[in-house]
């Protein structure tokens, strides 16, 4: 079995950039608890408000719901900055307008780091993946690019975001390739009380497995822990830029 390397350490600032409301917290924010506890800058960049997540509410009204229920969500990691782009939930197209707001969020954050959800076909175990996460982290990695480039999209250069190559890593939480790793044994209560602020999503899963925020979130930690020495931990997949 492959170890899981520990994740670099070697960074300032990281945008994590996701879909909707609860994707980061379904995995990555046991790891953010512990950088920002560490005086890490973590920032996040959502490319929807989540408004068709849940089944017994219209999205007019579900939107502010899952939105609120974010920054609630932040607060309890230690999230500086919360963004929503506006894309409609469910039908996230991958195409130049996804590349555009995103290189344009990069380039307002300038992140070290980069943090984005499982884009691959399926998760860890083989169930297949939604297509709003699989256009999105692909977009993100493609728009790291396009940040960089003051020739790409020179309509951001126009509005005062200058071109930001910095980005070094990028860190895939959720990945069935996960490389790397983050213990988060001392941040696991954490990363339940951000997901528990979710209350009217988990509210709307019923009783699927994942809304038992604390069992769920306590499995996934111990699937990762026979590959980083037994530790309780976050997985990515890491890419070097």
């Amino acid at each position: 079995m492959d170890q899981l390397e520990p994740m670099p350490q070697d960074w300032t600032r990281a945008l994590a950039i996701a879909a909707h409301p609860d994707d980061l917290e379904y995995g990555v924010s046991g790891a953010v608890a512990g950088w920002t506890a560490a005086g890490k800058d973590v920032r996040y960049t959502l490319v929807t408000r989540g408004e068709a997540g849940i089944d017994t509410i219209p999205p007019a009204e579900c939107g502010p719901l899952r939105e609120a229920e974010q920054r609630a969500a932040c607060a309890e990691v230690g999230v500086s900055e919360l963004e929503f782009l506006g894309h409609a939930d469910g039908v996230v197209e991958y195409g130049l307008a996804l590349r555009r707001d995103l290189a344009a969020a990069i380039r307002r954050h300038t992140p070290d780091l980069v943090i984005t959800a499982n884009f691959h076909d399926t998760w860890p175990g083989g169930g297949w993946n939604s297509p709003d996460h699989r256009n999105v982290g692909r977009a993100v990695l493609d728009a790291i690019g396009d940040a960089g480039n003051r020739w790409i999209f020179p309509e951001l250069v126009a509005q005062g975001l200058a071109p930001w190559g910095g980005v070094r890593y990028v860190a895939v939480g959720g990945s069935p390739q996960a490389t790397h790793a983050v213990d988060i044994t001392d941040t696991l209560d954490r990363a339940v009380a951000s997901l528990d602020a979710h209350h009217a999503y988990l509210a709307g899963l019923g009783d699927n497995p994942m809304a038992h925020t604390r069992a769920f979130l306590e499995w996934m930690a111990d699937l990762n822990a026979p590959r980083f020495g037994g530790r309780r931990a976050a997985a990515f997949e890491l890419y070097r830029m």
